[in-house]
């Protein structure tokens, strides 16, 4: 008997797995087709297929209680063919669909946070990736909640995890996760890509706005203006991207080692006059004028909040005028002796003062706030 070689060629082709594991598929089929055959002579059967010409040659093993080989010798079974037919393929298949799952673990396993691109496929309430011969499962957790993936379009989303299952490598990917912003800018970006420019850090509201700090390894390269990129370009194509152009804004900054700095570029697009740290609480207080200061919060606080997650550094956002009217209320309250110079009450009047200082200051900055929003920048992050 022959097996045409070409064919298990063209399996390793087509299926991409290995040629050598192809044939020790076929050959234990082929056992296993003998062993359950009405004809078998023996209990066990091993069978080698040479790797060029094709031949077949059968093995049949005779073993004793404890399971040892006692003797073998070649067989050749009458209806070896149709047993082949009727049995064989079954077996190789199944052998065949666990090795290319082990192909398909091997190649994405160890890969998380690459980048993946495919074709969509809804079935039911389930959303799948197409990835060639495997599909990835993008689960609703992982889907930006004001994003629609129409069945048949084509999309990219990262690698968040690799499972190995009973039948075989699941593949999780994400669209909300962090590091899909990161791998597009490396994809957009060739001075990322080279090593020069490096994001440092990253905070993102999937569907809303991104924050992400960058660095440059090389003085004559601006990192931010790298990955903006002429007139908007570079930015503009991650947007697209995401599916979200025009509603996911992504605010790109300048890294600095210095927290100060860094907390004062984070607040960006918004102008910073004053930070002042306290690493004690991890807290900054930044001063910001009274114009900037809906902008620096951002709508619903969301500027704030994802430069805090970007720094570190939990923010508290004053407006100049809400900054010094609180100063002058607590100096008074000093020099009147109702407080220490840790602002600490010393008495009951004291007490009462240190909370007439933060209402007086609550209302500039209310004040500073309405003033803000009646200019136009009302939160809108412009």
């Amino acid at each position: 008997m022959k097996i045409d070689i070409e064919a298990l060629r063209e399996i390793e082709r087509e299926k991409g797995i290995d040629f050598l594991t192809v044939v020790d598929a076929l050959e234990g089929a082929l056992a296993a087709a003998y062993k359950r055959s009405s004809t078998a002579r023996a209990d066990e059967a091993r069978v080698t297929i040479d790797r060029i010409s094709g031949d077949v040659t059968l093995y049949a093993q005779e073993l004793d209680d404890d399971g040892n080989i006692v003797n073998e010798w070649v067989d050749e079974p009458r209806d070896f063919g149709r047993i082949v037919a009727q049995t064989a393929k079954q077996v190789l298949l199944q052998r065949l669909r666990e090795a290319e799952r082990e192909v398909t673990y091997g190649q994405f396993v160890g890969h998380e946070g690459d980048i993946v691109s495919g074709q969509v496929s809804q079935q039911g309430n389930v959303t799948l990736l197409e990835l060639g011969r495997t599909e990835a499962l993008l689960p609703y957790s992982e889907q930006v909640p004001n994003e629609r993936l129409a069945h048949g379009a084509y999309s990219r989303a990262v690698v968040i995890e690799v499972r190995k299952q009973m039948r075989g490598a699941q593949i999780v990917c994400s669209r909300t996760h962090p590091a899909l912003v990161v791998g597009l800018f490396a994809l957009e970006v060739p001075e990322i890509e080279e090593g020069i420019v490096e994001i440092k850090g990253i905070a993102r509201e999937a569907g809303h706005r991104t924050k992400v700090s960058v660095m440059s390894h090389d003085a004559d390269v601006d990192p931010v203006g790298a990955c903006v990129g002429p007139a908007g370009a570079r930015a503009q194509a991650v947007q697209r991207e995401l599916h979200n152009e025009g509603l996911e804004r992504i605010d790109i900054v300048r890294w600095a080692e210095d927290p100060s700095e860094l907390v004062a570029n984070s607040l960006s697009p918004a102008k910073v006059s004053e930070v002042h740290l306290y690493p004690e609480d991890a807290t900054a207080v930044v001063i910001v004028p009274d114009y900037q200061l809906s902008l620096a919060i951002g709508r619903e606080g969301q500027n704030a909040r994802l430069a805090a997650k970007l720094t570190g550094w939990r923010i508290d956002i004053k407006s100049e005028s809400q900054f010094s009217e609180e100063q002058r209320a607590f100096q008074e309250a000093l020099d009147a002796g109702l407080i220490d110079e840790f602002g600490n009450p010393l008495s009951e009047e004291g007490a009462k003062a240190i909370e007439a200082a933060y209402q007086s200051a609550e209302a500039v900055r209310l004040s500073a706030l309405e003033e803000s929003d009646a200019d136009g920048a009302g939160g809108e992050d412009h």
